[in-house]
């Protein structure tokens, strides 16, 4: 038998790592057999999840002692990463490989949707104000509004009334400085792929500050501040110094130990634009950051 079960609820189901195998293997050996045939569906539908990080590749190694996590069908249309809610405000902690908004391609698995299903759950009415946005593959906090006035008030008064916006990064290599602050001038081509141009004053500024929270032989978990949000800012801050962000092969990554791009928004605060009250939204890191060694 390749696993030993750790927990099993109605609904989620968790099992440990006994041998090392790839992925489809494994849920082929331990999913009941109604189950075992719609294995593949199941990665496809981002059901699964190693040491918490959504999985999809059916090769995907498995070592002992990793954790398995195995969604009912139904998750893709729950809310259950709800952080903070009242009248005017939602915070929601995103997954990873979620987008935030629709495109032409994906329209109906967005954050933007589930959001709006949770408030119209209780009230047909409601309506959901997405404010900023994260990368599709980068999972934590986001914010939206929930009436119009607060979606204006957060939009024109972003810059000033976000105090501080933290992400952590498993990033390939170690930083040769243990902290430091990257200034980047963004340009995006027209393939939407944005590049530092090294020229000052040439594209969008963008200040990335970061701090190495542990070091390896081949991996840094980094602390990351933004004191600018520009699109892919710290992806390609990272990239610039030839440490890009592990799971990220757009801006040079070799390597994808957690089957994912490792960049989790892990806090947010800001003054609420009508009581002056500051405000934090936290999100877990998930544990598979800190257990990748190297």
């Amino acid at each position: 038998m390749g696993a030993a079960v750790i927990k099993k609820e109605s609904t989620t189901r968790q099992y440990t790592v006994e041998r090392e195998c790839e992925l489809l293997t494994f849920l082929s050996e331990t999913l009941p057999p109604k189950d075992r045939r719609n294995a593949k569906a199941m990665l496809k539908y981002r059901a699964v999840l190693v040491n918490g990080a959504v999985v999809t590749q059916y090769n995907h190694r498995l070592k002992r002692g990793h954790i398995v996590t195995v969604l009912p069908p139904s998750h893709g249309d729950d809310l259950t990463g709800v952080l903070y809610e009242d009248d005017e405000l939602i915070v929601f902690n995103k997954p990873e490989g979620l987008l935030s908004v629709a495109t032409e391609r994906e329209r109906d698995r967005t954050a933007y949707r589930l959001l709006t299903e949770h408030v119209q759950s209780r009230d047909p009415r409601g309506r959901i104000f997405i404010v900023h946005r994260l990368d599709r593959d980068t999972s934590g906090v986001l914010l939206a509004a929930k009436t119009e006035k607060m979606k204006l008030l957060l939009q024109d008064n972003w810059s000033e009334l976000v105090k501080t916006r933290g992400y952590t990064a498993l990033v390939e290599g170690v930083p040769e400085k243990s902290s430091d602050t990257i200034i980047s001038w963004l340009r995006e081509t027209s393939t939407h792929v944005v590049y530092d141009s090294k020229i000052s004053g040439d594209g969008l500024e963008a200040v990335t500050e970061y701090r190495v929270l542990r070091a390896g032989t081949d991996y840094a978990l980094l602390d990351i501040r933004l004191h600018t949000g520009r699109k892919n800012q710290i992806r390609v801050a990272m990239s610039g110094i030839s440490h890009p962000v592990a799971g990220d092969k757009k801006y040079g990554a070799a390597t994808n130990p957690l089957g994912r791009l490792a960049l989790h928004a892990h806090l947010l605060e800001l003054t609420h634009p009508e009581t002056g009250k500051l405000m934090s939204f936290k999100a877990p890191v998930p544990r598979a950051f800190r257990r990748v060694n190297g």
